[in-house]
């Protein structure tokens, strides 16, 4: 499983505040998760608007 954000993203950082590895930086207006990613899915269902895809 490997973890994307799309286009999607209204970059209110809720999934950095939840993200327990602080794998996902702000990227412009946007964010990116980083390789330092578990998959553990917990900013995924943290997601306000379904952003973050496997």
């Amino acid at each position: 499983m490997v973890l994307k954000i799309t286009e999607d993203c209204i970059g209110c950082g809720t999934c950095v505040d939840t993200c327990p590895v602080g794998a996902i930086v702000e990227s412009g207006e946007i964010f990116t998760i980083t390789d330092d990613c578990n998959e553990c899915g917990v900013c995924v269902d943290s997601c306000p608007v379904n952003a973050i895809v496997k």
